[in-house]
């Protein structure tokens, strides 16, 4: 009787906190949900929350039946987030105040309902990481290198292939016209993408922890041999039929390329993995 008093004074407590929590990041979370709708980048973040709360939902008889008790321990996450909120805020630095937000969340998750039910639901919390757009330092930086890459190794392939191919910087030229990998070409749009779908994939699919993080990580290179793909492609089809790669539909159906591409590798590496890590 004495448990489940506890038990239902702790579902007011958390509920409370996490109504708090809401109110105090709204400006936050109508900014985060701006963010997706205005850039195509982070487009996926509308499903990120939704996916988390299915997979709770599934749960929900398991979560039901495990006993749950207070854990101080969660007070660290609490505080951590406080902190970041606030330091966040007098930067004006925004991937700061929204990962705070769900550090916070998996802190009240931990305190109220303790460590095994912290152990059933802790991806499903991280998981909402994946809807926080990454800081713009980290983003640009990162796109020039992968516009380089892409370049590079589809002039090697079209090299190898006799193609007449000269590269200069991110820009191939070709015989008949030159061909520029543009920042939206870079990959990292498909990446970030990719990046939640192989953390849900390698999460329901492989038994071991270890062989979740192998195919989370395995997203990288998958989705850049995914953008290569794509690029080595377009040079073939601007070279063969001299079309104009930026006109619709090919620039939309060479865009989705990527990811259909990066997604059928991802399932056969998945499916090799889980045979190899039993």
């Amino acid at each position: 009787m004495n448990t489940q008093f506890l038990s239902n004074k702790n579902n007011r407590h958390f509920s409370f906190s996490v109504i708090t929590l809401v109110l105090v990041y709204l400006p936050v979370i109508y900014d985060l949900i701006w963010a997706w709708y205005e850039d195509p980048n982070y487009s996926h973040g509308f499903l990120v929350p939704l996916i988390s709360g299915y997979l709770i939902w599934k749960k929900r008889k398991e979560l039901s039946e495990i006993a749950k008790s207070t854990q101080n321990l969660g007070l660290i996450p609490i505080i951590a987030g406080v902190l970041l909120f606030i330091l966040g805020n007098a930067a004006s630095e925004y991937f700061t105040v929204r990962f705070s937000m769900v550090m916070i969340l998996f802190g009240l998750v931990h305190y109220y309902y303790g460590n095994l039910f912290i152990r059933r639901v802790w991806f499903e919390i991280l998981f909402l990481l994946f809807m926080i757009p990454i800081p713009y330092v980290i983003y640009f930086s990162a796109t020039f290198p992968m516009q380089l890459l892409a370049s590079k190794v589809t002039v090697f392939l079209l090299d190898g292939l006799g193609m007449p191919v000269i590269r200069q910087g991110n820009i191939i030229h070709l015989a008949n016209q030159s061909l520029e990998v543009a920042e939206a070409c870079s990959g990292l749009r498909s990446l970030i993408s990719l990046l939640a779908l192989g953390a849900i994939y390698g999460y329901l699919t492989q038994k071991r922890f270890s062989g979740k993080i192998i195919l989370f990580l395995s997203t990288i290179p998958i989705a850049m041999i995914g953008n290569i793909f794509r690029v080595f492609i377009t040079s073939i089809i601007v070279y063969t039929f001299e079309a104009d790669v930026t006109a619709e539909p090919i620039h939309s159906t060479m865009g989705a390329s990527v990811f259909v591409v990066a997604f059928v590798l991802l399932l056969i590496f998945g499916t090799i993995l889980k045979r190899v890590i039993k």
